[in-house]
């Protein structure tokens, strides 16, 4: 007897749990992506992932900087087959950004390690614009406003010889396998009241690394217009902090369902 009670146990362990049904379907309340649910540290979003790289393609960027200007509503034909709303129309709400061109003022070259990238090198350029060196600052006009001059200096002693930072640029070219565009808004030309740019990497897809690096480069000191990186209708990412609803109860912050005012007493 004392034999037995063990396989019997192993039996049941085998057989599948059984599910109790509902009389009613209930998806979950509030859309997972936006978790953890909480006030953000960064007001600027962050590009977790970049498009993976093809290297048979042409350099290129693969994301840009803009700011919300506000919101308006389209009315758009739904091609949803199999919804009822199938070619009706539909009124939308829509944000409209404001996207002045970038600056591209540096590159940073990463080598794929096994705990992921590590940044080998990085090389800015020539001149930075004081909406950029403003980003360095906690206040601008207290300061002495050194940042990048000796930088600035070794940049024009080196370009008399021949091409500045050339030494950086091999390594990057020899070593790296990923290279990320430094860019900044010109937030001037946004009527924001803000003079400080916002920074970003943004990763340089296509080619090989040498190609990449010349690509940026090439670029250092330009201007990049949004219809350089997206082209019309193209479908793609947006990122962005939301302005937030403060402390809010579980209707508002995950949209829960209120119970009809009879359904208990």
């Amino acid at each position: 007897q004392g034999s037995s009670a063990p396989q019997q146990v192993r039996a049941s362990a085998e057989a599948p749990a059984a599910m109790s049904h509902r009389k009613f379907e209930r998806p979950r309340h509030g859309s997972l992506g936006f978790l953890p649910r909480k006030r953000t540290k960064h007001t600027l979003g962050k590009i977790k992932s970049f498009p993976k790289d093809d290297q048979s393609k042409k350099p290129h960027l693969t994301a840009f900087m803009s700011y919300k200007a506000g919101m308006t509503h389209i009315v758009r034909d739904v091609d949803r087959p199999g919804s009822k709303l199938h070619k009706k129309e539909i009124a939308e709400a829509v944000s409209i950004l404001e996207a002045p061109p970038m600056v591209i003022v540096g590159f940073v070259g990463y080598v794929e390690t096994p705990r992921g990238l590590r940044a080998l090198t990085s090389v800015w350029a020539g001149h930075l614009s004081e909406e950029c060196k403003r980003r360095f600052y906690k206040a601008w006009h207290k300061s002495k406003q050194k940042a990048y001059t000796k930088y600035q200096k070794r940049w024009a002693d080196a370009s008399k010889d021949g091409s500045p930072m050339a030494a950086e640029i091999d390594r990057a070219k020899k070593y790296c396998q990923v290279i990320r565009a430094i860019c900044h808004t010109q937030v001037g030309k946004v009527k924001l009241g803000q003079k400080k740019a916002h920074i970003k990497e943004i990763q340089v897809n296509g080619g090989t690394t040498a190609e990449k690096v010349d690509f940026v480069t090439g670029l250092f000191e330009q201007e990049v217009k949004v219809a350089d990186v997206f082209s019309q209708d193209e479908m793609i990412d947006v990122i962005g902090v939301t302005k937030g609803h403060g402390f809010n109860g579980v209707v508002t912050r995950w949209g829960v369902t209120r119970l009809v005012r009879k359904s208990h007493r």
